[in-house]
């Protein structure tokens, strides 16, 4: 009796592998209920197939899960494709760097005009009216060079000059950034008893400066000086005298004098005029 069921089990099992995967799975199940009860196994000693409706209910219990599963698969491709597609935050909200969008433009320079190499101001000269009035003179001859005009008493009057002459550059430079317009003259002092090579250079510098700028240059010297025509000029007490013009890049000036009207203009080297003002100065 035994053997019978065995066999009987056996041919079903094999007749089941040929089927779908999940009759083998319904298969397996109805092998074991028929395992459990003798009684029942008895009952289906013929060749008859097993009901479909068990393999069925397998089935039916089987694909929910099997649909469930690739549902859940698709979802989870889904997901990383739409996460995949999608954009970081950081990538669509992020402001474009400037320094690698944007240039900036390269700032325009201007260079500054050279100066001529050589100039002289169209000046109007008067000679000193008294002794002691050369300070006056060489201010009002250095005006008359920008178009101001102005008298040697009214000036007098303004540098506090007396019989004594006039105090220093200090005056001058007072009552000529009065006279003109934007306070253009710096007072410029050699202290010692002759001019370095600093104040040399710083001289020149200056006179090609306000030459330039149609502006007369006012020198308080003291002492002697030779022009470049061997003209000998001496002043132990003081002086003052206008600067009207230059030549060889401010190397040789043009010297306005109110001294002596037989010798109002003369060329003299900068280097002899910078010496010549030492421990005095100048307004330039």
């Amino acid at each position: 009796m035994e053997e019978h069921v065995n066999d009987h089990l056996k041919r079903q099992l094999r007749r089941l592998a040929t089927e779908r995967p999940y009759q083998v799975v319904a298969g397996s199940a109805a092998a074991l209920l028929l395992a459990s009860g003798t009684g029942v196994l008895l009952a289906g000693t013929d060749d008859t197939p097993a009901p479909r409706q068990t393999t069925n209910a397998a089935v039916a219990e089987i694909a929910p899960r099997l649909d469930s599963a690739a549902s859940r698969a698709q979802a989870r491709v889904g997901a990383t494709e739409s996460s995949s597609a999608s954009p970081s935050p950081s990538a669509t909200t992020a402001a474009p760097n400037p320094d690698l969008t944007t240039r900036a433009a390269p700032k325009q320079t201007t260079a500054a005009p050279k100066s001529p190499s050589s100039k002289v101001l169209d000046y109007a000269y008067q000679a000193q009216t008294t002794y002691y009035y050369c300070g006056p003179a060489a201010v009002r001859n250095a005006l008359s060079a920008t178009g101001v005009g102005s008298t040697q008493d009214g000036l007098a009057s303004r540098l506090g000059t007396t019989e004594m002459g006039t105090n220093s550059a200090e005056d001058t430079t007072r009552v000529l950034n009065a006279m003109v317009k934007g306070d253009p003259y710096q007072t410029r002092m050699i202290p010692g008893g002759a001019a370095t090579g600093a104040q040399i250079d710083r001289l020149k510098a200056d006179v090609v400066k306000a030459v330039g700028a149609g502006r007369g240059v006012v020198v308080n010297i003291a002492g002697d000086a030779t022009d470049v025509d061997g003209g000998w000029h001496s002043f132990p007490g003081g002086h003052y005298i206008a600067v009207v013009g230059y030549r060889n890049e401010g190397r040789t000036v043009r010297i306005a004098d109110s001294a002596d009207p037989a010798a109002s203009a003369y060329w003299i080297s900068t280097t002899a005029l910078a010496h010549w003002a030492a421990t005095r100065g100048y307004s330039a």
